[in-house]
């Protein structure tokens, strides 16, 4: 079983938490840095690419991209309930729906560009939170969130957004605020203190 609780599902080794993968590592610490080896890889090549339209499918394709080559599931919405503790991500079957109407309403926002920096650190957080509650992948939802984001920020002209200034707890407690109460002000702060310590507009 995986970390998350819900059903049994035949991505995973039996009575693991290891995703089953194309190189068939067993060794959770290998595998996780095979994939931040790919997601370091990618960063030197997405964050690059300005001016560019940040909608569903280019969000789909970065999940796709970086992990294809280890992950038969990569880039796919997952379609079964999951959970972390007492946090119950959006329901699989509504996945795909609630990713559409988001990526409607980021487009509509104009992918948060020309927005001045009070209006886009709250639009960043929400985005942001609505992400990590819809929970749209099998695996690897926070590290294709954060990459996201960043390419979000760098496409309306701020940084990469600095999470080393809390704590792993710290940034678990903002994602249930998400989760349970669709409280983005956690990540709002987080934004904001990253912003400001980069002195960018």
């Amino acid at each position: 079983m995986s970390k998350y609780t819900f059903k049994e599902n035949d991505i995973y080794y039996p009575n693991t938490s290891i995703p089953k993968n194309k190189l068939n590592i067993k060794d959770e610490k290998e595998l996780r840095n095979v994939e931040n080896l790919l997601l370091l890889e990618a960063y030197e090549k997405f964050a690059k690419k300005l001016d560019i339209e940040l909608n569903e499918e280019f969000f789909i394709n970065l999940h796709k991209k970086i992990f294809c080559d280890i992950y038969e599931w990569a880039g796919v919405y997952r379609d079964v309930d999951m959970a972390k503790g007492d946090s119950l991500f959006c329901r699989g079957k509504y996945v795909k729906q609630e990713i559409n109407k988001l990526f409607e309403k980021l487009k509509k926002d104009n992918y948060l560009k020309n927005l001045d920096k009070k209006e886009f650190i709250k639009k960043l957080a929400f985005y942001k939170c609505e992400l990590v509650s819809i929970h749209p992948f099998y695996e690897l939802n926070g590290r294709i969130i954060r990459f996201f984001i960043d390419i979000l920020s760098i496409n309306a002209g701020y940084d990469v957004i600095d999470y080393s200034q809390i704590s792993e707890d710290e940034y678990i407690k903002c994602a249930i605020e998400c989760v349970q109460n669709a409280n983005s002000n956690c990540f709002e702060e987080i934004i904001r203190k990253s912003i400001d310590k980069c002195n960018i507009k």
